[in-house]
């Protein structure tokens, strides 16, 4: 079985654009954005709230560009936009994605974007279109570059992500992760709330030197 950990968190943006909309968060967190760049494959632009244990939340922005017609994470991202903004969804890491795509029966597809210093970041990702269906479910990426490179390595230590209240099944998640939730599961509190229209996020909790954020 394939290593898990929870590797960030999507926040789409909403009407207030992507500069407020990282201002905003910035400021309740206390910690500086960090400009991340354009998603070539998906349409998408974003910006990053690096976190402690290698985790970062994601600021996401779909763009007029044709990519984001056609892949499902452009059209995740336009969709939860066009609904107002927020909490867009959560990602995994895996160390063997390969695995994941044998046992979801779909194949990975893979990932970029340049930093503003000319770095490259790739990946591969798996489970987006599960996520447009059913906003509970996280999706899984395998990074291809260093930790050095990881959207985290900028963290100042101080603030990290604690517990993910989420609307859904904790069966059903537990399925598709194919591990057994517990409260602490990757050592976050993960509460679980029934879903209305849809699923997903409800909110995320971090620890900050000033107590407990929860957004």
């Amino acid at each position: 079985m394939a290593r898990m950990r929870l590797d960030h968190v999507s926040y789409a943006v909403g009407p207030e654009g992507m500069e407020a909309t990282s201002e905003r968060l910035a400021e309740l967190l206390g910690e500086k954005p960090v400009e991340g760049g354009i998603h070539p494959r998906f349409g998408t632009t974003n910006m990053v709230l690096p976190l402690a244990h290698g985790q970062y939340v994601e600021i996401v922005q779909v763009l007029d560009h044709p990519a984001s017609d056609k892949a499902p994470f452009g059209q995740a991202v336009r969709e939860r936009s066009a609904a107002g903004g927020g909490w867009l969804g959560w990602v995994v890491a895996v160390d063997d994605i390969t695995a994941l795509e044998e046992r979801l029966e779909r194949s990975a597809v893979a990932g970029n974007r340049h930093r503003p210093d000319g770095s490259e970041l790739r990946w591969r990702q798996v489970g987006v279109v599960g996520l447009r269906a059913d906003p509970q479910l996280p999706f899984f990426i395998q990074w291809e570059s260093g930790p050095d490179l990881h959207p985290s390595a900028d963290a100042t230590g101080a603030v990290g992500l604690t517990g993910l209240e989420i609307a859904g099944d904790r069966a059903r998640v537990a399925d598709w992760l194919g591990v057994d939730l517990g409260r602490a599961t990757w050592g976050l509190d993960l509460s679980w709330v029934p879903a209305e229209a849809a699923g997903g996020i409800r909110s995320v909790t971090f620890s900050t030197p000033d107590g407990p954020v929860r957004i």
